[in-house]
């Protein structure tokens, strides 16, 4: 059996979204990235989204009531019901207890956590890049350099939590695209 609701877990610019978008076609369940979302709602303008780009533009992770409130929202919609695959959520201690709790909620477990190991130099290179194609303002070297910080402080003692779940694989994200992603396949049986 292949898993189908899918948690991915890496620093930033580990290929999680790009990974996440092949899952989605491959298992035919929805992606759910936040950081789309609240990207989204930046570009809308709206009071939330103002808030959210504050924090994003200075490097800092969104406060989780925010992050949870769109993560929920999202995870009740019809086209979740059958699998998902959750990219940028959890990323705090507090979004995962909240995770756990709205899955229960729903009659649902999560039945993979897959974390991307990608070196943080390499990580760097590839979100300079990424800021030049995209013009992204969030991506500059200095709020890089704070994003991985955050993370390490605050996401990675996730890992722990999946690991004792019995649901976290590790897998190595650095090479090309279709190397990671054969990896990740091989996770999901």
């Amino acid at each position: 059996m292949t898993a189908r609701r899918l948690l991915l877990l890496g620093p930033p610019g580990a290929g999680k979204g790009t990974q996440a978008k092949r899952l989605e076609e491959s298992l035919g369940v929805p992606q759910i990235s936040t950081g789309d979302m609240l990207r989204q709602a930046v570009a809308s303008g709206s009071a939330v989204g103002r808030e959210a780009r504050s924090y994003m533009d200075a490097g800092k992770l969104v406060p989780d009531a925010v992050v949870i409130g769109v993560a929920e929202q999202r995870l009740r919609q019809p086209d979740a019901s059958r699998g998902f695959i959750l990219d940028g959520f959890p990323r705090t201690g507090a979004q995962a207890e909240a995770l756990d709790a709205l899955l229960a909620r729903l009659g649902v477990e999560l039945e993979r956590c897959i974390s991307i190991q990608v070196d943080e130099d390499e990580l760097v290179e590839r979100l300079l890049r990424r800021a030049e194609i995209e013009g992204r303002s969030d991506d500059n070297e200095q709020a890089i350099r704070t994003r991985m910080e955050e993370y390490r402080r605050k996401t990675q003692p996730l890992v722990d939590h999946y690991r004792a779940s019995g649901v976290l694989v590790e897998i190595e994200g650095m090479g090309d695209v279709e190397a990671v992603a054969k990896r990740i396949q091989e996770a999901l049986a």
